[in-house]
């Protein structure tokens, strides 16, 4: 198994690894806001909540529905902020994982990375580092 990285690109592609696994799983849970709403504990992430609100038609009160799961659709997300920030941070995610899913091929295959492919690749990291972090902390 030849490799077209040196020892530092080696080390570059498993922590870019780790720090893209790190970003799309805080990216996915629900635990960005933590609170309490009708006495139940809360919290919601981007695209994802838990125990939320929901209005009773039937009952004519609102109840709690203490479960986890997405927004019914990309328009439910509360607010412009709240979608802007989960296409940002989504886009982030994206672009680290490809770098470090193709920064790992290159510990395989021989000719894969070259010097000018570690710089591009670089930068498509960095953007990707910026939008992450723009994206959780808002815009």
């Amino acid at each position: 198994m030849a490799s077209s990285l040196t020892c530092a690109g080696i080390v570059w592609a498993f922590l870019s690894f780790l720090c893209a696994a790190a970003s799309c799983v805080g990216f996915f849970m629900p635990y960005w806001l933590l609170g309490s709403q009708l006495e139940k504990s809360v919290s919601f992430g981007t695209f994802r909540r838990c125990s939320y609100p929901v209005r009773d038609e039937s009952r004519q009160m609102t109840v709690m529905v203490e479960q986890c799961g997405r927004y019914a659709s990309f328009q439910a997300i509360p607010s412009a902020e709240w979608r802007i920030c989960t296409v940002v941070t989504g886009l982030g995610c994206g672009l680290l994982l490809l770098v470090a899913l193709t920064a790992l091929m290159g510990c395989c295959v021989s000719d894969l990375i070259s010097r000018t492919v570690g710089r591009v690749a670089g930068g498509i990291q960095f953007l990707g580092g910026k939008c992450s972090c723009r994206g959780g902390v808002g815009m």
